[in-house]
């Protein structure tokens, strides 16, 4: 489901445009379609497929750090074997799913939006956007009632890169897992890979299979947990139960398992601590697990990582797989020497080395033609910017699969909609509230969250400016919304018509 050289022409107007075409806006096309079906909708995408992570990420071993039941959407029921999914199969699920709803029909690839501005006196949005052209991108505009931005939080266009010294010198051959080369070969050779994140902890027992010799190069330890490849609890429901009701079964119980063990971390930290420990040490003994997986920090004050079915931990045994903990002092033409004055031999180093946030995927918005800032608002019951009329943002849990959280979001943002249509209302905006004290939105010690969640909208300290981070809560808080008391309209009659333009849903 790729774009051609002269995609189909965009439409002039549209009713909701969604922006991202992975998995936080493909479900939000299927919510439009099936909750708002009188409204017009259109899906972008910046790339020349649709998939988002899983199209742009390609690097061995590729796979979810969610189980696939909670990653999935509850509309398309999950049937695969495995429940810890690897890439391609749920880059296969998505198309599949925007085949099975008709998005495909909607859905236009190699259309990169680049500035969207609103207009009160119209009541909407004219969003500039860039398509391939023979003698390179054309810009032009299309125009939509309501924008629903679901670029997720980081940058596909870089990632964190830190400066290492010496690294022109390296005779080797240096990869970033998000720009994973094509036809890269590392069979046979010596293998560094920087980082003990969920990419390091996927890619290195994926590459051990075939390297000589493949090392994590780590500078603090990550506390890891193992889930299995393939879930039997989840194979018994679905021999049993029909697979839409297995589907919602299995998809409740491992949300809670999953949150359960999240707020677990959190209210009792040393227990959590020696449980980690204790699974690490079994696997691969006491002295290793001490030195190379007991992070110094607490459970969850950064994102736990899964290693599925213990590779990892089988690849260390089986001595593939060499985890070194220390500093990098320089590359050297032979590899990477450490503080310690060791020097790890290598051929292909891989920099694991984590993701840069953005907020709003280098589109410039701005409402009649003042920029939006998102870090000056307050993010609306996870949904919407204070005081930016019409617009809706996406942002997925980070203790549970993001697809949860976005489908909760797309289902409000669909209330929304219907609030306008039944309230005759050409644009509603949550107002600014006085005496609610700002938060960060992401409230994790990790390096990449630190280094660029002062970037992002803030949350409050109370609904609704408040994401619970738990399904449940989040569930019943967004059902008991009021959108009559907390969203400012603007009556359709007061606005300029322009053709259709201020039409939504009419």
């Amino acid at each position: 489901m790729t774009s051609s050289a002269h995609p189909a022409p965009l439409p002039g107007h549209v009713d909701v445009l969604i922006v991202g075409a992975g998995i936080s806006g493909i479900d939000a096309a299927y919510r439009v379609r099936s909750q708002c079906p009188d409204r017009s909708y259109a899906l972008l995408e910046a790339r020349e497929s649709l998939g988002g992570t899983w199209d742009l990420f390609r690097y061995p071993g590729v796979r979810a750090d969610s189980d696939i039941f909670t990653l999935s959407f509850p509309f398309q029921p999950w049937t695969g074997e495995n429940s810890m999914a690897d890439g391609p199969e749920i880059l296969d699920y998505l198309r599949r799913t925007v085949r099975r709803f008709g998005i495909d029909r909607h859905l236009h690839c190699n259309t990169k939006v680049v500035a969207a501005d609103w207009s009160g006196e119209t009541a909407h949005w004219t969003v500039t956007v860039e398509r391939g052209g023979e003698d390179g991108p054309v810009r032009s505009t299309v125009t939509c009632s309501f924008l629903y931005l679901c670029t997720g939080y980081y940058d596909y266009e870089r990632g964190h890169e830190p400066q290492f010294p010496g690294v022109e010198s390296f005779a080797g051959t240096v990869v970033h897992p998000q720009f994973w080369p094509d036809g890269l070969d590392h069979a046979g050779k010596n293998v560094v890979v920087i980082g003990s994140g969920a990419t390091a902890i996927t890619v290195v027992p994926a590459m051990a299979r075939d390297a000589a010799k493949v090392t994590m190069l780590q500078r603090t330890p990550t506390w890891i947990s193992v889930l299995p490849r393939r879930d039997r609890v989840a194979a018994r429901i679905r021999r049993f139960l029909p697979a839409g009701l297995a589907h919602r079964v299995i998809r409740a119980r491992n949300a809670a398992y999953s949150n359960g063990f999240y707020h677990y971390c959190r209210r009792f930290p040393d227990r959590a601590r020696a449980l980690l420990t204790q699974a690490a040490a079994r696997r691969i003994g006491p002295e290793a697990a001490r030195e190379h997986f007991t992070p110094s920090y607490a459970p969850w004050d950064q994102r736990v990582c899964i290693t599925a079915d213990a590779d990892l931990f089988k690849a260390i045994r089986r001595e593939d797989v060499e985890v070194v903990t220390d500093h990098i002092d320089s590359f050297v033409p032979e590899g990477i020497r450490l503080r310690s004055g060791r020097v790890l031999p290598a051929d292909v180093v891989v920099t694991a080395t984590g993701l840069r946030m953005l907020a709003l995927g280098h589109i410039a918005v701005s409402v009649e033609g003042r920029p939006v800032d998102p870090a000056g608002h307050m993010l609306w019951r996870g949904a919407m910017l204070n005081d930016v009329p019409n617009l809706a943002l996406c942002f997925g849990y980070v203790n549970l699969s993001w697809t949860m959280r976005a489908d909760l979001t797309a289902r409000l943002v669909c209330r929304v909609l219907n609030h306008m249509r039944r309230a005759d209302l050409a644009a509603v905006t949550p107002p600014a509230e006085p005496g609610v004290r700002e938060q960060p939105m992401i409230e994790l010690a990790s390096g990449y969250v630190q280094r660029g969640v002062q970037s992002f909208p803030r949350q409050g300290h109370r609904t609704p400016w408040r994401m619970h981070q738990t399904y449940l809560l989040d569930t019943a808080d967004i059902a008991r919304a009021n959108l009559r008391r907390e969203l400012h309209g603007v009556p359709r009659a007061s606005v300029r018509p322009v053709g259709d333009d201020v039409r939504l849903g009419g």
